[in-house]
């Protein structure tokens, strides 16, 4: 295709600039002006901007101006707005220009907001259900622990039972309400035996304890009066040794209990320093009503290389 009229029928078809071109020029072409595209014939259907109004009566159109200048507004079309569209709410019939509200605020219309109310009420049952739900795992969790307990109780052994307890330099344990306790001053001693306060760290008055016991036959005695009822019941004995583990026998309302008194070096101290092995051991005992007697011996094949300073009862069997 070559520039100039090329016989188009419709100004698209048409070129602009043919003017520009030897060809184009031969065939007539000319710079643009109010005659059409630049050739001779050729459609015009410009239009001056802000002419066109929808909806009204078409002024005539002004005179198209020179190529680069401004046309005149005819008198027609003198105050009227400078603009060939309008928007469909400014003509006859247009749209309304009043936006509905998707929301009447609660008067009925419309439509209506989410929920919320419904929401809360949801999101309070889920949590209640999930603060029952641990309440009742809590529950049966410690129904669960004191049925462990009582099995555990039914299996252990009436007769007297010693334990290990931890290492400790005091009693650690006190007496509950009403029960007794005693310590070296008071305890009947069998011939042989003394009171001391030599070794520092005895928790007995005073720092008084109780020395010569490593000998076969030598034993303290204890009347514990005001056992408030029958039942279980735990002696605890505080002793020292000498870095290493000694035992003894224990005698409750005449009868040898069938284990003995463990009296271990669970103080960790070194051997032959009683200072620093000064803690306390346990028997679990069946006591009855009213008044009971205690006596730790040393028999025929007891170790019993130990200094004794306390004695003294919890209600029930429990540990160290």
């Amino acid at each position: 295709m070559t520039s100039g009229n090329n016989g188009a029928s419709t100004p698209e078809d048409e070129d602009p600039f043919g003017y520009l071109y030897a060809d184009g020029q031969a065939n007539g072409a000319q710079p643009p002006s109010s005659v059409g595209y630049g050739y001779p014939n050729s459609v015009n259907r410009t239009r001056a901007v802000g002419q066109r109004q929808y909806g009204q009566q078409q002024a005539p159109a002004a005179a198209t101006a020179p190529y680069g200048q401004v046309p005149q507004q005819s008198q027609a079309t003198q105050g009227q707005p400078n603009s060939h569209y309008a928007a469909p709410e400014t003509l006859p019939g247009g749209a309304p220009t009043t936006q509905q509200s998707s929301y009447d605020g609660g008067s009925g219309g419309g439509r209506r907001g989410p929920n919320t109310k419904g929401l809360l009420i949801g999101a309070i049952a889920v949590v209640a259900a999930v603060v029952i739900g641990i309440g009742v795992a809590m529950m049966n969790g410690g129904g669960d622990d004191d049925k462990k307990t009582d099995n555990q109780a039914a299996t252990t052994p009436t007769t007297s039972q010693s334990s290990e307890p931890s290492p400790s330099s005091s009693k650690g344990e006190t007496s509950e309400g009403d029960l007794p306790t005693t310590d070296a001053k008071a305890l009947r001693l069998s011939p042989g035996m003394a009171t001391s306060t030599d070794v520092k760290g005895a928790q007995a008055d005073g720092g008084t304890y109780v020395t010569g016991f490593n000998q076969v036959g030598a034993s303290v005695t204890w009347a514990a009066n005001g056992i408030p009822k029958d039942g279980k019941y735990t002696l605890y004995v505080g002793y020292s040794v000498p870095g290493k583990d000694a035992n003894a026998t224990l005698t409750v309302n005449g009868t040898v209990a069938s284990t003995p008194v463990k009296m271990e070096n669970y103080a960790k101290g070194p051997e032959g320093d009683y200072a620093k092995g000064w803690t306390k051991t346990y028997n679990y005992v069946q006591l009855k009503k009213g008044t009971n007697t205690f006596k730790v011996s040393c028999e025929q094949g007891n170790q019993c290389d130990a200094l004794l300073d306390q004695l003294w009862l919890v209600k029930g069997w429990v540990g160290q």
